[in-house]
C-alpha cells in the first residue's frame, strides 16, 4: 500500500461551506491530492483537552460550536462513521510514545473537522477518528503526537491537522464589524509570518519550526493564543523524519486572514 502524505489545512469559519471563496474551492479539491484514504485521523484546534485524547465513538454526532451564522449551518450533518478499532490503535501508539493519552467515548464533530471534511470528502464514507490538542502544550509536544502516529500513513490512514496558519480573531471581527479595510501594517505582519513558515516548512527546518515563537516574525500578532497553530506541528511530525512541506493553497481573506494549507511527504 502506498504511504499517504499528511495534511495541514486552515479550516476557516463554519460558513466556509457556503462561501464562494478560493479557500472553499481549494478544500473541494483535497481528495485529488492523494489516493482515497482507508480512514482519517483529524487533530482539530477546536478539540481541546488536558493532555491528548482519542475519540472512540463509532457514530459521532454534530457539534455546532459557533453562534451568529446562517441558520442552514445548524441543520447540516456530516454522517461519517467513527472507527473504534483504529481509535484503540491510535491510543496504543500514543501510550507507547509516553504521551499518556485518554479516551472520549462520545464526542461529535466540531467545525474544525466537519466543515473541511464536508468539502473535501462530501460522501462522508471514510471513517474518522478525532484526536485532541492541548492548548497548554507547545509545538514540540504536538509534533511528538504526529511522530507517534506516523506509521499509520503506511496503512492508508490520512493524518490531518486542522487549524489556521494565522488566527487573530479580534482583528478579523473588528474589520467585519466596522466594514473597514484591513490594516496594511497588520497585513504586512501576516505576510511576513506566513512566508517565514513557508520557507521553513519547505526546507524542513525542524528546529526553527518548533521554536516558532522565538524565531518567526510577529507571532503574537498572528496568534494571540496558540491553539490554532498546534495542528500544523502534528501534521509535520506525522510525515516522519526528513519531511518537507509543500504549500498547496495560500489565499487570504479580508487582506490578512491567511488560509495556507500544506502537504507533507
Amino acid at each position: 500500500m502506498t504511504s499517504l502524505p499528511t495534511l495541514f489545512i486552515s479550516h476557516g469559519g463554519p460558513d466556509i461551506v457556503l462561501a464562494d471563496t478560493p479557500a472553499r474551492h481549494y478544500l473541494e479539491t483535497v481528495a485529488d491530492l492523494m489516493p482515497k484514504p482507508k480512514a482519517i485521523v483529524v487533530v482539530s484546534a477546536h478539540f481541546e483537552t488536558d493532555g491528548v485524547a482519542v475519540v472512540t465513538d463509532p457514530k459521532p454526532g454534530m457539534i455546532y460550536d459557533f453562534g451568529g451564522f446562517a441558520p442552514e449551518l445548524y441543520k447540516m450533518v456530516y454522517p461519517a462513521p467513527g472507527e473504534p478499532a483504529l481509535a484503540t490503535k491510535v491510543f496504543g501508539m500514543l501510550e507507547a510514545a509516553g504521551l499518556n493519552p485518554h479516551t472520549y467515548e462520545k464526542r461529535g464533530y466540531d467545525h474544525g473537522t466537519w466543515t473541511p471534511m464536508k468539502l473535501a470528502f462530501p460522501d462522508a464514507n471514510i471513517p474518522i477518528v478525532q484526536v485532541s490538542i492541548d492548548p497548554n502544550r507547545d509545538a514540540a509536544w504536538h509534533y511528538a503526537i504526529g511522530k507517534a502516529l506516523a506509521p499509520l500513513r503506511d496503512e492508508g490512514v490520512l493524518l490531518i491537522g486542522s487549524g489556521h496558519v494565522t488566527h487573530n480573531l479580534r482583528a478579523y471581527f473588528s474589520t467585519l464589524r466596522h466594514g473597514a479595510e484591513a490594516d496594511p501594517v497588520l497585513a504586512g505582519k501576516v505576510h511576513a509570518f506566513t512566508e517565514w513558515f513557508a520557507g521553513k516548512l519547505v526546507s524542513g527546518d525542524t528546529d526553527a519550526i518548533l521554536h516558532w515563537k522565538d524565531e518567526a516574525p510577529y507571532p503574537s500578532e498572528n496568534h494571540p493564543t496558540d491553539e490554532h497553530l498546534m495542528p500544523i506541528f502534528f501534521a509535520y511530525g506525522a510525515a516522519g523524519e526528513g519531511a518537507k512541506g509543500r504549500r498547496v493553497h495560500d489565499s487570504v481573506d479580508h487582506g490578512f486572514f491567511a488560509n495556507d494549507s500544506y502537504l507533507f511527504d
